[in-house]
């Protein structure tokens, strides 16, 4: 059980994966419209922890824990988030004359929370994506314009 999303990015992919690999430019997009984030901790290596909290429109907090669990530098990232709901996060980044596109996979194990959360994770995913798009601008033009694939 799974939700899959890609978009195309007007940047080499040395830039967009940079955008997901440092956290002062991933804290400016990650997560879903309306949210900011608080990292307590990134450790970008397999086995190494990604700790934050994310801060809601509605005022509340929402502390994320997750592990590493695969990382090929410009082409892939695997992570498991570990607490409520359990799933494990792919993202992987393929260039082609100069664009590159993100596919984002994100995988549960569990029947029940997959369904739990299939009314509003699919668009959370999406929005952050397109996040990643918008909020990079202004970062010594890390990401720009690009186009949907699904």
């Amino acid at each position: 059980m799974e939700f899959a999303h890609s978009r195309w990015y007007d940047s080499p992919r040395e830039e967009v994966y940079r955008a997901w690999a440092q956290p002062e430019l991933l804290t400016q997009w990650w997560g879903p419209n309306g949210f900011t984030s608080t990292f307590r901790e990134f450790d970008f290596r397999e086995g190494g922890s990604w700790r934050f909290t994310f801060h809601g429109p509605d005022g509340r907090d929402y502390p994320n824990e997750n592990k590493f669990i695969e990382i090929e530098s410009g082409e892939r990232i695997v992570l498991e988030h570990q607490g409520d709901p359990e799933f494990r996060l792919t993202a992987t980044f393929t260039e082609k004359g100069g664009r590159t596109r993100v596919t984002f996979r994100q995988q549960f194990k569990d029947e029940m929370i997959f369904e739990q959360v299939k009314s509003y994770y699919p668009a959370c995913n999406k929005q952050n994506l397109d996040r990643l798009r918008a909020g990079a601008r202004g970062t010594a033009r890390i990401i720009t314009a690009g186009k949907h694939a699904a």
